[in-house]
């Protein structure tokens, strides 16, 4: 295959700017098939397709034009491709690995080493945001085109093995190894296992940059690499806790870097949090080694770093419009990322995109923006913005209602509020152009309490579950405002990773969703005979429990051809559904009414979470199999089954049957509390710290003087009370707020819209954020504070407070 000058497409679901020119890799994941996608594709005028011999499909031939390129393995192809097109540059290349701060390093040394803004700085390319696995890597290093002077991509593993593929793929000339902690320790048998791994993207590397503090690195390093690539440089860095080539200390935010006891640079820093300190140190150590080494020219580098935005931001904006925050990076490749997000949100019915000029893309400019003006113009968005002087000069190759602007100043100086309403709106610029400013004059002003979802946590939990449950369909719980987290944007990400079907409480909450585009079949957990119309107008799927809803939904539906529900058995809940030795009745009614059918059966277990009543669990099971021989028997048909819930897909995954219902698990909380490292916290709950005082021992704080200090105490006033869903039980110190990196008590009763904490132990400003709950402080260890649960923490959360989604 000769594909350099092909799009290389993995994902059915992204924007497709150039199908003639496109290719589509229909690789085999553990949840999706690429093959199932290509008619699909095809439709969209793709016509070139890689697939594996056997998938070969009969009906393919049945495509004009298409041509099928069969292989083994089609993962394999993609990277053997990826490694034959880096095999064409002879430039530099830094490739990075390590448990955490990857995309920080890369991202620092495009800020550091490009830009054109000096002689010596580099035409880069460099991985789109975290695209650092098995397919993210190949799809990173064929940006690669002659016009680059160096390449900055990272490589990440989850288990044994991976690393040798990537390895030709990237082919280093300079490594970093970053660190190594936790991250993925399950997939390896040891922290040692993990560091070999890694270690192999520098088999063939000529210089290895690494912190000698991390005793595993180092030895691995020593014993393994040392023996496979002999002829390596190790640049070793230390903070002076063992002997290495390159000692660094910190003082008062200025850095220190000996070299073999003698000092050779002093340099301020940006940053000075350790994280940050250590990834910096690593960025100046590649910087050396590409022959970067005056002081001065270091410092003027140094002075160019901002902070790495590693996020989409999806926040709400003014005028029902919905803003996308990617106000700090622009290139091609991370367009085409977030215009691939812009096409998540159907929740407005217009979409407009604001973007800045293109920096430092190595590309003659008329290529540049021809090739992004068709990528807008394919994109159809309602109105495209365009800001700064080659943007405007380029105004031919966009969409003719365009608008261009010389600058970000000019923009705002014209700002038209208008353009913006009943919008999904992309702000996507280059660092010089502000855009945060665009970014804030765009976003509704709220209360300064804001939950933070994060869709990558979201997805990694779908995944998890739907490993456990195997070949059976997943209907996603989505009621009570997606427990909290927002059910529009939450149902969104459903469908983009097409989930089988979505389930809600009441029939407002499934028309609002179809109101924000979801196609997806809606199930309706408590719906009431007035609400009957309204199920029919929005395509939505009536629970029936009892004789009386039947009977009253089979007149309702007379006449129609076809009537989808769902039946709940009661198997020992005793809440809602049908006894078994009701069942007879319902089969003979369903028969007398044949437009009515059953699209699926169902029933709750009691105590999946608990193992104690797993004896009682199976007898639920067992009678809800019997019940459901005896409806597939009556009725002539087998409807979906589907029993469990969260804790139940972990702890039962022999009653798996044809579907599963996902709910608190896909939030971040492993009910069953078997494997409660697997899934990850999605909601961080913060607020912020609107005053601070002293207050003397003895004097008392808030309401009814129940707050009585027993020392001096800083106490700090925060902006949020009950009225947001901080609970009232959390007062007089039985709740803590995470301040810093302290925890601080509540003093006194917690009020309507404000909660007071004691702030004495702690480093806090007026103005700082504070988290209620989030990666410090868990939902689950809240419940045990108060007694409770964490499906009640979790959707009392209020709706006045801002849902800001974000995605990594």
């Amino acid at each position: 295959m000769v594909l350099n000058n092909m799009i290389w497409l993995t994902d059915s679901r992204q924007v497709i700017t150039d199908p003639q020119h496109s290719i589509f890799f229909a690789i085999r994941g553990d949840r999706h098939d690429g093959h199932q996608y290509i008619s699909d594709l095809y439709a969209r005028g793709v016509r070139q397709f890689v697939v594996e011999r056997s998938a070969m499909q009969a009906d393919w031939e049945l495509l004009p034009d298409a041509t099928f390129t069969a292989v083994d393995n089609v993962l394999q192809a993609l990277q053997k491709e990826a490694a034959q097109h880096r095999q064409q540059f002879q430039i530099p290349v830094v490739g990075i690995t390590g448990s955490n701060g990857k995309t920080i390093v890369k991202e620092w040394l495009a800020q550091l080493l490009g830009g054109g803004l000096s002689p010596t700085d580099f035409e880069i390319a460099r991985s789109p945001k975290s695209y650092n696995s098995q397919v993210g890597v190949p799809l990173s290093v064929h940006q690669l085109n002659e016009t680059h002077t160096l390449g900055i991509f990272e490589a990440g593993i989850s288990k044994p093995h991976e690393m040798a593929a990537l390895e030709p793929i990237i082919r280093p000339t300079i490594g970093v190894f970053t660190n190594i902690g936790t991250a993925h320790d399950e997939g390896f048998k040891s922290a040692k296992q993990k560091v070999a791994e890694k270690i192999r993207l520098f088999t063939h590397a000529q210089t290895l940059i690494y912190r000698a503090d991390y005793p595993d690195i180092d030895e691995e390093v020593n014993l393994l690499l040392k023996a496979v690539n002999p002829g390596i440089n190790l640049v070793r860095w230390s903070m002076g806790d063992v002997d290495a080539e390159y000692t660094v200390e910190v003082r008062e935010n200025v850095l220190h870097i000996s070299h073999k006891g003698q000092k050779k640079l002093t340099l301020t820093l940006p940053f000075s949090d350790p994280a940050s300190v250590e990834n910096l140190v690593h960025c100046l150590l590649v910087l050396i080694q590409l022959g970067l080494t005056d002081e001065e020219q270091l410092q003027k580098r140094l002075n160019r770093i901002r902070p790495v935005s590693m996020r989409l931001e999806l926040k709400e904006g003014i005028l029902n419009s919905v803003l996308i925050d990617d106000s700090y990076n622009n290139d091609v490749a991370g367009l085409q990322l977030a215009l691939n997000f812009l096409n998540q949100q159907r929740t407005r019915p217009r979409q407009v995109v604001v973007l800045s000029d293109v920096l430092q893309s190595g590309q003659p400019e008329s290529d540049l923006y021809a090739q992004i003006g068709q990528i807008i113009t394919e994109q159809h968005p309602d109105q495209f913005v365009g800001i700064g002087p080659v943007m405007k000069n380029q105004a031919s190759h966009f969409p003719s209602n365009s608008l261009f602007y010389n600058d970000t100043d000019a923009f705002l100086a014209d700002f038209q509020s208008d353009l913006f309403r009943d919008a999904v709106v992309l702000v996507k610029g280059a660092r010089p152009f502000a855009f945060e400013r665009i970014a804030n004059r765009l976003q509704r002003k709220v209360h300064g309490t804001v939950l933070h979802i994060n869709l990558n946590a979201l997805t990694h939990n779908l995944n998890y579950y739907r490993a456990k449950a195997g070949k059976s369909k997943i209907m996603v719980m989505v009621k009570a405002f997606a427990y909290g987290s927002g059910s529009a944007e939450v149902a969104q990400l459903l469908q983009f990773n097409r989930v089988d079907y979505l389930a809600v409480a009441y029939a407002d909450e499934g028309v609002a969703l179809r109101q924000n585009g979801i196609d997806l079949p809606i199930m309706v957990m408590n719906p009431a005979v007035e609400t009957f119309a309204t199920l029919l107008e929005y395509r939505l799927e009536p629970e029936i429990y009892s004789m009386r809803l039947l009977r009253e939904w089979g007149k309702w539906v007379a006449g129609k051809e076809r009537s989808l529900f769902h039946l709940k058995i009661d198997t020992g809940m005793h809440r809602l559904g049908f006894l078994p030795d009701e069942l007879p009745e319902v089969i003979r009614y369903l028969n007398e009414h044949s437009g009515l059918q059953v699209a699926t059966v169902f029933s709750h277990l009691v105590g999946a979470d608990e193992s104690e009543f797993n004896s009682f669990s199976r007898e639920q099971f067992d009678r809800f199999v019997q019940a459901t021989k005896m409806l597939e028997k009556g009725l002539g048909y087998q409807p979906t089954r589907h029993l469990l819930n969260s804790a139940g897909i972990v702890r039962f995954p022999e009653f798996r049957l044809d579907m599963v219902r996902l709910g608190i698990g896909l939030y971040g909380i492993e009910s069953s509390r078997i494997e409660p490292g697997q899934v990850l916290p999605v909601g961080t709950l913060r607020t912020v710290v609107s005053q601070i005082k002293t207050v003397r021992a003895g004097d008392t704080v808030g309401y009814s003087r129940r707050g009585v200090l027993d020392h001096d105490a800083r106490i700090a006033t925060l902006a949020i009370g009950y009225a947001d869903g901080y609970d009232r039980r959390f007062g007089n110190g039985v709740g803590e707020i995470w301040v810093n990196g302290t925890l601080c008590p509540t003093v006194g009763n917690i009020c309507m819209d404000m909660t007071m904490i004691d702030v004495t132990n702690a480093r806090v400003s007026e103005g700082d954020d504070v988290e209620v709950f989030g990666q410090n402080l868990s939902v689950s260890e809240l419940t045990k504070r108060i007694d409770t649960i964490a499906y009640e923490l979790l959707t009392s959360v209020s709706e006045r407070v801002k849902r800001v989604f974000y995605t990594e």
